[in-house]
């Protein structure tokens, strides 16, 4: 095996570069952390300056994955606040989760790492962080925005906004594991798209109209969410 040298910083991102391309050739669990030093070109002991294990080289790209996936549906929701949304409040929800969908569909192996059973509790694009630079926006937040905004347009009723955030994930998730798993199929990206689409539609008008108990709904919480709360607690 050729070595090669790397700059401070270069080695991690190569590492998970090369981890990255294993998960998408053979699964998140088909690969050791040998594997992927050797894809680089350096050696075991190399690499566990960085990463103590395969776990936490895994962990380390779901981390990234996740950040990734974030910064890509922020950017898909920008683009949406030209003339093409005018009064059409459920448009940039839509954007974020036929973006998911997309995303998901595209890059299934990489989805089911981030998202699959059995995810640590650990994976957070803000404990990522190697730099100075701001962290890039976990997906659930840039979901959790969105819906805020569409309350603060009337679009949504305060009374419904409460676990909302996973109402939409559920139903946007559930239709990316269908189309993954070839449970459900489509015939092309444009189908795709406009599925996600109309299940998005479907939730938000479901929430609008919906009778809220009074006793309120569950309150679900995931890993992300009580990292946040705990985060803010601590500020």
């Amino acid at each position: 095996m050729a070595r090669r040298n790397y700059h401070h910083g270069e080695l991690r991102a190569a590492l998970l570069d090369a981890a990255e391309a294993l998960v998408r050739e053979r699964g998140a669990d088909g690969w050791s952390l040998r594997e992927a030093s050797a894809r680089v070109g350096v050696s075991s002991s190399a690499a566990y300056h960085h990463f103590a294990s395969r776990d936490a080289l895994v962990r380390a790209l779901r981390q990234r994955v996740l950040g990734e996936l974030g910064e890509r549906l922020g950017q898909e929701v920008g683009r949406t606040a030209g003339p093409e949304a005018g009064a059409d409040h459920q448009w940039r929800l839509v954007a974020v989760g036929r973006t998911y969908v997309q995303w998901a569909v595209e890059d299934p192996s990489v989805a089911r790492l981030a998202f699959g059973a059995g995810a640590p509790a650990t994976g957070d694009p803000a404990s990522d962080s190697t730099s100075g630079a701001a962290a890039p926006p976990h997906p659930h937040d840039v979901l959790d925005a969105e819906l805020d905004r569409l309350v603060e347009v009337g679009g949504l009723p305060a009374a419904a906004r409460p676990g909302a955030d996973f109402v939409v994930w559920a139903a946007v998730h559930g239709l990316a594991t269908l189309l993954v798993d070839g449970l459900a199929r489509l015939d092309d990206p444009r189908a795709v798209a406009r599925e996600a689409e109309r299940v998005v539609r479907a939730v938000l008008t479901g929430l609008t109209h919906e009778a809220v108990p009074s006793q309120g709904w569950p309150t679900p919480h995931s890993a992300h969410t009580e990292r946040r709360t705990e985060r803010g607690a601590d500020k």
